[in-house]
């Protein structure tokens, strides 16, 4: 003789006794969806293997789209970070001589030349005709003779020049390479935090995963117990 059928509290169907489990027993993230479908589903109401089946993978599918928004959601945020400021990164010597003034721009050019080659070749070319022309060509009346003390005095006045300028150049150079020190801090600092934002998450997005993960496999786990339960209430019925 047949047992009787049990209806399911959540679809209404007539089912057989061994494919019946309290809602009690349902496992606590299906049981939401239940609840949200049947508001007034108590305890021991009973639900069929089916309505157990259907919600668990509206729950999987629940939380497969979720997640899909939670990678959304990252990937935002990071977008978000580094572009809630202007690129830190600048070019350090446009903003620089920007706000060169002429005299500035004088300096650092004459200082550029006098230590590039051509200076030297100059000069030296200058020094060779001037001891030259007062020591041969112009031997009855050089206009500076040997030891050339006229020579001595501009060689002293183009040193007197050309120190401080030297100098001034010098200490923009400083304070340029000081700026662009302070930039390469602040990349630097941008980075190292993004990068700590973004492990940061990459953490927390795998342990959620993890546990995702472990609910699933515990459905599984009773899908599969379940499916045991089925066959051996079917093997006992036939005896």
């Amino acid at each position: 003789m047949d047992a009787p059928s049990v209806k399911c509290a959540v679809c209404g169907t007539d089912t057989i006794p061994h494919e019946i489990r309290p809602f009690s027993m349902v496992s606590h993230p299906v049981d939401d969806f239940i609840r949200a479908a049947v508001p007034e589903i108590g305890p021991d109401a009973p639900v069929c293997n089916r309505c157990r089946s259907l919600y668990r993978r509206k729950y999987v599918e629940s939380a497969l789209t979720e997640e899909k928004g939670e990678l959304s959601s990252l990937e935002n945020a990071v977008v978000e970070s580094l572009s809630k400021e202007e690129t830190i990164a600048r070019n350090v010597d446009a903003m620089y001589n920007e706000r060169l003034s002429v005299g500035q721009r004088l300096a650092d050019r004459m200082a550029a030349f006098g230590g590039s080659w051509t200076f030297i070749i100059i000069f030296g070319s200058i020094l060779v005709i001037w001891i030259a022309v007062n020591s041969f060509l112009l031997m009855a009346r050089p206009f500076d003779p040997y030891p050339f003390i006229l020579l001595n005095l501009v060689l002293s006045c183009l040193a007197a020049i050309q120190a401080p300028v030297i100098m001034m150049s010098q200490n923009r150079q400083e304070a340029k390479d000081r700026l662009r020190a302070e930039q390469d801090y602040q990349v630097n600092l941008k980075a190292e935090i993004e990068i700590q934002h973004l492990n940061l998450k990459i953490d927390q997005l795998l342990q959620h995963q993890w546990q995702r993960l472990l609910e699933i496999q515990r459905l599984q786990l009773e899908v599969l117990d379940e499916l045991e339960d089925g066959r051996n209430g079917a093997t006992s019925a036939q005896k």
